[in-house]
């Protein structure tokens, strides 16, 4: 069983340390080009934490096969669909500056016993998004960021929102997403057949769904009063989001209100 973790992970956590310093330190020639590669890497590492929870869970649940799937090696292209688990969210935040995973490992579910062990696998993954929402708020509501070079402190911001979307969306109930997964040990066969068709879909529907102005205004209020609750201001998470589209130019007059 091979749990060695994979030269690939450790690429993508050299450019996110390597980016970020060069973002707190102002060293980039272009400070939005630098947030881009921070934060982009840093959104990939925290995707292949969110699937290496799953794997994990899974192992523990009886599913060796992960292991000889290289699913512990934290290896993002070890996974079964690696347009959904790494492509698509990245485009996702690109377009929409909106964190959602995509699906990626395959878990041999009739390995696992025990309906319990069936939706601990799937919360397993937005989970992990829900604690590094915390982590990185973390430094906001302790006061620790006071001083933080702006670029940086806006970056961290925005990090911190995908962390939170990515959770909150993927607990959705919605077929095909991790929170559908909780639900559908608990369902009826028949249930369970006639919403399988729905499931290669699911992801799709709810990021069309956030194209609607109504549901859009909805979600991003929500979005907004949770960030509040963590210490992180609209105006960090906006800024942040500007520096990352580094194309569009890098945002001027910022302020951050105390």
């Amino acid at each position: 069983m091979n749990r060695q973790v994979s030269p690939v992970f450790l690429g993508l956590v050299t450019v996110m340390g390597v980016s970020a310093w060069g973002v707190w330190a102002d060293y980039a020639a272009n400070t939005g080009v630098a947030v881009f590669l921070f934060v982009v890497s840093a959104w990939i590492v925290s995707l292949c934490l969110h699937e290496y929870a799953h794997a994990r869970t899974a192992l523990h649940g009886g599913d060796i096969s992960v292991g000889a799937k290289g699913y512990l090696t934290l290896n993002p292209l070890k996974y079964t669909h690696a347009l959904l688990s790494i492509v698509l969210p990245v485009v996702f935040v690109i377009m929409g500056g909106i964190g959602l995973p995509g699906g990626a490992v395959f878990i041999e579910r009739d390995r696992v016993r025990g309906r319990l062990k069936h939706s601990l696998i799937s919360a397993a993954g937005p989970l992990v998004n829900a604690a590094l929402a915390l982590a990185l708020a973390a430094p906001f509501l302790l006061g620790l960021l006071d001083g933080a070079p702006i670029a940086f402190r806006c970056a961290l911001a925005f990090l911190a929102m995908l962390q939170v979307t990515a959770a909150i969306l993927n607990f959705l109930p919605v077929p095909g997403l991790d929170g559908y997964g909780v639900l559908e040990p608990w369902l009826s066969p028949g249930a369970r057949r006639q919403m399988e068709p729905f499931a290669p879909f699911g992801l799709l529907a709810v990021f069309a769904c956030l194209w609607i102005p109504e549901v859009n205004a909805v979600f991003w209020s929500g979005i907004d009063t949770v960030m509040e609750a963590l210490g992180v201001s609209w105006q960090e998470v906006a800024y942040g989001l500007e520096y990352f589209r580094f194309w569009e130019g890098e945002p001027r007059n910022v302020f951050i209100p105390r």
